[in-house]
């Protein structure tokens, strides 16, 4: 039985790797043992960054609702109990980008949970 030689797929394994490692400084971007970290870690850091980034857009449309609301004479607690109880289902992404761009419906929207809140919290 004739032995089988292993060179063109370690060849095309570090081959892998290295085009993953395209543009990374020094020998990160050439020396196979360097670069399989270095691409190891990448990967970490997006794993984790893409929960991350769901963190901070929320945190993002928070603020805009927030800067919207308090232009109105409310708080962001006030106005989300207010909605709640108007029983207006709308998620954050939505009513910053209302808040951004359509100024009129959002205080259209402020005046429905504003008028959903008992007296003693609207005034």
């Amino acid at each position: 039985m004739a032995r089988i030689k292993r060179g063109t797929t370690t060849k095309t394994k570090h081959k892998r790797i290295l085009d993953q490692a395209k543009g990374y400084y020094g020998r990160r971007k050439n020396t196979i043992r360097i670069a399989r970290q270095a691409v190891e870690k990448a990967g970490q850091y997006a794993y984790r960054d893409r929960k991350v980034k769901k963190r901070t857009f929320r945190g993002l449309w928070i603020q805009r609702i927030n800067a919207g609301v308090r232009a109105e004479g409310l708080t962001y607690s006030q106005f989300m109990h207010g909605l709640k109880l108007a029983g207006i289902d709308l998620d954050r992404k939505v009513l910053a980008d209302i808040a951004m761009h359509e100024g009129e419906a959002f205080a259209a929207i402020v005046a429905q949970a504003k008028a959903a809140l008992p007296e003693q919290a609207a005034a």
